[in-house]
């Protein structure tokens, strides 16, 4: 017994030494560095109330307007200050990076006019009268009216100034030169008049088809563009590509679209980034955290009505993919994915989605589909949803042959049908999202 209790008084004196050399370690230890501001903080500026004030009605208009507009998620760059600019957006011209559009004076638009923005946003004239490109949305903006501008511009000067200077742009010839614009606005900038509603559509439908063609500016990510970098107007919201992601079809195909969907389905995922059958990352988990988690129900419901309402794209034929492809992409999705998919995709709706019937994974380009498994890809958080859930990057640990058989297998099975990857897709966009050699991304997960 004696031994006993030397042995247990042992370990007390050896556990209470680990414990004095642990506190005496940690408080030699700098402190942690603190985490970036996230997505959802920045997001907070778009909901500080406005005191009551003379024109306080005017700068509640306007703050919604900014939220509704979509307005902070170009305008603001990775640890910068909302609405300082300096996001660089690419495109196959070049890169071109958001202005600053805060209220200094100097740097941002402290000092414009009224007429100075309502051009801005009509006519995409610059404060010093040069042409703006449009990659900054005024031809969808154009369809606000005045007071509209007004309240905006009015929001925007009470907004904290930011004192900095974003980049300039780099973009290939003749689109370097501003004045080039011009011809592209007499080609492609129109007025187009509110449509009319079909026949039986539901009350909403108009207040929906004004926001989706206005502020919402829908369909500069939604449509495809022709060479001059104008939208397709024959194809309306069948998709575009987008910063190396698909922004895909919005139409009511049943394969590639909105088909499956509801409008209870559609106002859900503006709301919280996520629903039963999807959840929105990439540049549409931006559009969801400064833009349609912060409109009203009502604004979100008209948008699903009027999107409910857009005629199915054409189906494309697609044939059937290789066997031995599929063979080695059900094995790698059984090694890689079925964690959080589960191995029949079913997934964990509104937290990891299900793969089957899934529209995003059956795009015609599947380009969104290779960047998320490359890259990795986080959901946008809401005010509801707000932990930003992420699928880590795969490109440290499948080849390009790999990548593409369990994309072919994913595009191809439990109800998708979608054309097959090869190997040098994938290699392509490895390329261009600089993946060749292993390194971290934002979303590299476990490794």
């Amino acid at each position: 017994m004696r031994m006993l209790f030397r042995i247990i008084g042992v370990l007390l004196v050896l556990g209470l030494l680990a414990g004095a050399f642990v506190a005496w370690s940690m408080s030699r230890a700098s402190s942690l560095p603190a985490g970036p501001v996230t997505s959802v903080a920045a997001a907070r500026i778009l909901l500080d109330p406005i005191v009551d004030g003379p024109n306080a009605a005017q700068l509640r208009h306007g703050q919604y307007l900014v939220r509704m507009g979509d307005c902070l998620s170009c305008h603001l760059r990775a640890d910068g200050e909302p609405f300082a600019g300096g996001l660089g957006l690419n495109t196959p011209f070049g890169v071109i990076y958001s202005s600053n559009i805060s209220s200094d004076p100097n740097h941002g638009i402290g000092n414009w006019t009224p007429d100075q923005f309502y051009r801005a946003m009509h006519d995409g004239i610059g404060g010093h009268g040069q042409h703006l490109y449009p990659a900054f949305p005024y031809p969808w903006f154009r369809n606000l009216s005045r007071d509209d501008d007004d309240a905006l511009l009015a929001y925007l000067k009470t907004t904290p100034p930011a004192a900095y200077d974003p980049p300039g742009n780099q973009l290939i010839f003749p689109m370097n030169i501003r004045a080039s614009v011009s011809v592209w606005n007499l080609l492609s900038l129109r007025q187009e008049p509110a449509a009319q509603p079909p026949q039986g559509a539901p009350p909403e439908w108009s207040h929906g088809e004004a926001l989706v063609r206005g502020p919402g500016h829908c369909s500069a990510c939604h449509t495809p563009r022709n060479l001059l970098g104008a939208d397709k107007k024959s194809h309306d919201f069948q998709g575009g590509l987008l910063d190396n992601f698909v922004a895909p079809d919005l139409t009511g195909n049943m394969r590639t679209g909105l088909g499956r969907w509801s409008v209870d389905d559609i106002t859900e995922y503006l709301r919280t980034g996520r629903n039963a059958r999807a959840a929105a990352g990439g540049p549409m988990g931006d559009v969801v955290t400064y833009s349609t988690s912060l409109i009203t129900d009502e604004d979100r419901r008209a948008i699903a009505v009027y999107l409910k309402s857009l005629p199915a794209s054409a189906d494309v034929d697609v044939a059937a993919p290789d066997a031995a492809s599929m063979k080695r992409g059900a094995a790698i999705f059984s090694d890689a994915c079925t964690a959080c998919h589960l191995e029949n995709a079913v997934g964990q709706p509104t937290i990891f989605p299900p793969l089957g019937n899934n529209a995003v994974a059956q795009q015609n380009d599947p380009t969104s589909v290779l960047h998320i498994i490359l890259a990795g890809v986080r959901v946008g958080p809401s005010p509801t949803r707000p932990s930003p859930l992420t699928m880590p990057s795969f490109a440290w640990k499948l080849t390009d042959q790999q990548v593409a058989d369990v994309s072919t297998y994913v595009r191809n099975s439990w109800g998708n049908r979608a054309s097959a990857v090869s190997a040098s897709q994938v290699a392509k966009l490895r390329g261009k999202l600089q993946l060749h050699k292993e390194r971290l991304t934002d979303n590299s997960g476990d490794r």
